[in-house]
């Protein structure tokens, strides 16, 4: 899940802080996420989910798919 979180961040030229600001996702949450310590809890994946622009599933799923297509 995380780089697919990576691959939005490179995409939209924005950083894990950024995404934590904007979000309030708190960056501990997501180095604990990346270093595969902590999986965020759904209303946090949906904030970021949202900030992005993609669906939860993009991110739960094998598939998961953006809102765009």
């Amino acid at each position: 899940m995380y780089k697919k979180f990576e691959a939005l961040c490179e995409e939209h030229n924005e950083t894990p802080y950024k995404v934590s600001m904007a979000t309030g996702v708190a960056t501990s949450t997501l180095t604990m996420w990346k270093k595969g310590e902590y999986t965020p809890k759904l209303d946090k994946i949906k904030a970021i989910a949202d900030h992005f622009g993609v669906t939860v599933d993009y991110f739960v799923s094998d598939e998961g798919r953006r809102t765009d297509e």
